[in-house]
């Protein structure tokens, strides 16, 4: 009897636990590879340096789960409307981190100024056009402006 009820103890934790970490997965934004400890997202490639900043990575999806849930949202409709119980992703809280698109503007000849930390950003680099709040000037303008490059770097 003693044995039937631990065996059944064992399935049962198995089971939740096995839920638990699909629902994350789940829940993530479109291209997201991990959790974060402070609850935010990360979209990098590799585990190593992933979030930084944000006291570490709690959970690992990996390059394979971000795959299988961004089709997924891709095909729900704009106005779909929201699931019930759904966890939505929590807002970044620091003004470098990221979002999942490019603010629209920007092109040849431009950076993005990240306003409240007054670095800019070169075209094709992590942060342009991704922080939470900035715009898109020309690197001379940026500089009289009083910003400077992302860790020094001019643009090419």
């Amino acid at each position: 009897m003693k044995l039937s009820i631990t065996s059944f103890a064992l399935v049962a934790g198995l089971v939740v636990t096995s839920t638990v970490f699909a629902q994350a997965t789940a829940a993530a934004p479109s291209g997201s590879t991990g959790l974060c400890k402070d609850g935010s997202y990360t979209s990098n490639e590799t585990k190593k340096g992933a979030c930084a900043g944000h006291k570490g990575v709690k959970d690992w999806f990996g390059a394979k789960a971000a795959d299988a849930v961004a089709p997924a949202k891709a095909a729900a409709p704009a106005s779909a409307p929201a699931v019930a119980g759904a966890k939505t992703a929590p807002t970044a809280t620091k003004a470098t981190a990221p979002s999942t698109a490019a603010a629209a503007g920007g092109g040849a000849g431009q950076v993005w100024v990240n306003s409240s930390s007054k670095v800019y950003h070169c075209q094709g680099t992590k942060y342009y056009g991704k922080t939470k709040q900035g715009e898109y000037m020309t690197e001379a303008a940026a500089k009289t402006a009083g910003n400077h490059a992302d860790h020094g770097k001019a643009c090419p």
